[in-house]
């Protein structure tokens, strides 16, 4: 699976993880870069944290609570804080990540290190070899 061997984050759930709300996400691989958007429908951008700790990227937002004073008749949309962490792989370059919110998708872009880009080795010809 191209996340768990060249996109290096796991996004599996655990069974402890598995009743409480997710927020749900897209990833895709760019040139140079992965693309990861997230759902965040309803979230004020002043409400979301975004922190790398060592290979682990975490997404907290919150969601407002609903008005005082008014009786539910249907509540699908859960409030309250959701977070969603990625373990990230070595070959993330963590120090460059960006982030913009827009019409409540959150939009990460995590450059792929230098190092871990494909390139071009050079054959000599001719002397001999050492």
């Amino acid at each position: 699976m191209l996340l768990t061997r060249t996109i290096p984050f796991d996004v599996t759930r655990t069974a402890a993880t598995a009743h409480k709300p997710t927020v749900p996400m897209d990833v895709s691989r760019a040139e140079g870069e992965l693309l990861v958007q997230l759902d965040l429908p309803g979230v004020r951008a002043e409400s979301i944290d975004l922190e790398v700790e060592r290979d682990v990227l975490t997404v907290r937002a919150q969601r407002p609570a609903r008005q005082e004073g008014v009786s539910p008749v249907v509540t699908e949309r859960p409030t309250g804080t959701f977070t969603r962490r990625l373990q990230l792989g070595q070959n993330l370059d963590t120090d460059n990540i960006s982030a913009h919110y827009t019409d409540g998708v959150l939009t990460l872009r995590l450059p792929v290190a230098d190092k871990a880009k494909a390139r071009k080795i050079l054959v000599g010809q001719g002397g001999t070899a050492d």
